[in-house]
């Protein structure tokens, strides 16, 4: 297979007042896409490509970081969910589209079907790969423990053992049980160069403050299960696509199957656990065609 063309840009920003660098991969020719990748301590542009390349002889992909994410230094801002929408907005005005599809992965799912709410008629549709909306220790600890998980986060930003915090839960060893847990379906696929390249996205300057807003609830883009479904009520939004990982954790699993039952997006079934876009780009490539 003839691989698409692949390009890297970087795009001069102004999110919330503030200039913001973001590099963007291009790839591929034809209808314009815009593919976003999940939040979280491994998150990068990178685990986008696979998908962008299958996707890419179809589309022309374009792949952003977020803020305070990427294989990249990453510069201190204010990591709150308005500070995200503003950057969809921002990138949005950028690059302008029309886009004939737009792809989100986990917790960008909702702020990729607001973006759409907020700019009616840019997407022809949308696709929501393991979409998800609350961050791991709410998922894990509850509503009644917001106090201590806040705690936690600002722990982590703290300047010495903020840091010392933060390597200590990204070593090798913890990115290697967290991906095999419920990242990766197949443990088998969890190999030493891709612990390595992910370790690798940690050690990045400022990767510390991204990991503490998006595990402790901090970049969730609702508060609430409701909040999370009245996003897809609006009548004004395209087609949406939810990609539901047949191994995805059941928390997780349960927030994705209560989405589907509104009737306010079609649904189909892809291999994988939380991150099936890295672990089958072939299959979720496939699946985005079909539907």
């Amino acid at each position: 297979m003839i691989e698409p063309a692949c390009s890297a840009r970087s795009l001069s920003l102004t999110v919330m007042g503030r200039p913001m660098p973001t590099p963007c991969d291009v790839i591929g020719n034809g209808p314009e896409a815009l593919l976003l990748p999940a939040l979280s301590s491994i998150s990068a542009r990178a685990e986008m490509r696979p998908l962008a390349k299958d996707l890419g002889l179809d589309f022309r992909c374009h792949v952003p970081d977020w803020p305070g994410f990427g294989d990249r230094t990453r510069a201190r801002i204010a990591l709150t969910p308005a500070t995200l929408h503003a950057f969809l907005d921002a990138l949005l005005a950028a690059e302008r589209g029309p886009y004939a599809l737009g792809v989100a992965a986990g917790h960008a799912a909702g702020y990729l079907v607001a973006a759409a709410s907020r700019h009616p008629g840019l997407f022809g549709r949308l696709v929501l790969v393991a979409p998800t909306w609350r961050g791991p220790l709410p998922t894990m600890m509850g509503p009644d423990r917001r106090g201590l998980i806040a705690g936690i986060r600002r722990a982590v930003e703290l300047p010495i053992l903020g840091e010392a915090l933060y390597r200590l839960n990204i070593s090798p060893p913890v990115i290697g049980r967290m991906m095999r847990a419920h990242v990766y379906a197949d443990p088998a696929h969890v190999t030493p160069g891709i612990i390595a390249d992910k370790h690798a996205v940690t050690r990045h300057p400022g990767g510390r403050f991204g990991t503490a807003a998006f595990v402790t609830g901090g970049l969730d883009p609702c508060g609430t299960r409701k909040d999370f479904l009245d996003l897809f009520a609006d009548d004004g939004l395209p087609p949406i696509l939810v990609l539901r990982p047949e191994r995805a954790p059941r928390r997780s699993g349960a927030e994705m199957d209560a989405l589907v039952a509104t009737g306010h997006v079609a649904r189909a079934s892809i291999p994988g656990a939380l991150s099936p876009h890295e672990e089958y780009p072939g299959e979720v490539a496939a699946a985005i065609r079909a539907g």
